[in-house]
């Protein structure tokens, strides 16, 4: 299974994610907005890192960009957002973010596609 860092700053959204991944066996990290997911990222390495869209003190756009830019590390990043518009759509792809998932969405949703994109 594989290591994820999960980052948002809805705390119940943030536990129910954390359950659900948990219970399939994953190792999550988890982080409640984007400055403290990019200090981890400069630390540690993950399969995964799960990022919310609008969060404070740094958007998951944001760490995507400065991850791609700064760290030079082959990540998988998915971005979680309410923001469903094509436009958004299309500043998740360009930020660099490799999958994208609109909120609300079913943990079984979720656990399809992290399964997806860690080949499992």
């Amino acid at each position: 299974m594989g290591r994820i860092l999960l980052v948002e700053d809805e705390e119940i959204l943030r536990m129910l994610i954390l359950d659900t991944l948990e219970d399939e066996g994953y190792t999550i990290e988890e982080a409640c907005d984007g400055q403290e997911a990019f200090g981890m990222l400069l630390e540690n390495d993950y399969d995964l890192v799960i990022l919310d869209y609008m969060m404070p003190r740094m958007t998951g756009l944001e760490v995507v960009k400065k991850t791609r830019t700064e760290l030079n590390k082959n990540i998988k990043m998915m971005i979680l957002s309410a923001k469903n518009q094509q436009a958004d759509r299309e500043r998740i792809k360009e930020a660099g973010a490799d999958y994208f998932m609109s909120k609300p969405f079913s943990p079984q949703q979720l656990l399809e596609t992290i399964g997806e994109i860690l080949g499992e």
